[in-house]
């Protein structure tokens, strides 16, 4: 009875330790994401690695390409969803989520839903983001394609 009582207590304790963690790096992402959206690169830089990485469509990027980005973008709004995040050991943690943004890059809408990946590593006690990559949604199969203006 005491054994089972101990499993259960440590399985609660694993499963609430696991949340908080969760949201813990979710908040991190959301603090990357909204430095970015109101565009403070100073903001972006304490929760983003200078030997960051990103992958997307159009290329590679690092810290200097993204923060010349940045200026080009017009986010309105982005909404996380989904939000996992996977410890890999005591300071590394991969995390994957949806991203819905609204918004235009170089004057070219780019709203839609994202699926967004990042690794985070902690350095010097706080948790960074080293790589993150997004790639848009594409429509559902059999899906029409929007008309165009």
């Amino acid at each position: 009875m005491i054994t089972s009582t101990i499993i259960a207590l440590l399985g609660t304790v694993a499963i609430s330790t696991a949340a908080t963690n969760d949201d813990a790096m979710q908040e991190k992402e959301k603090a990357a994401w909204q430095a970015f959206k109101d565009k403070k690169p100073d903001d972006f830089k304490k929760v983003v690695s200078a030997k960051f990485v990103g992958v997307y469509a159009e290329g590679i990027s690092d810290m200097q390409k993204d923060l010349a980005d940045m200026q080009k973008w017009d986010m309105k709004s982005f909404a996380i969803s989904d939000y996992k995040a996977t410890p890999a050991g005591p300071d590394t943690c991969v995390t994957t989520y949806k991203v819905a943004i609204e918004g235009t890059y170089d004057g070219k809408d780019q709203s839609g839903t994202y699926n967004a990946g990042s690794v985070w590593k902690k350095q010097k006690g706080e948790w960074q983001a080293i790589f993150h990559t997004n790639v848009k949604e594409a429509p559902a199969a059999g899906a029409k394609p929007a008309a165009s203006p």
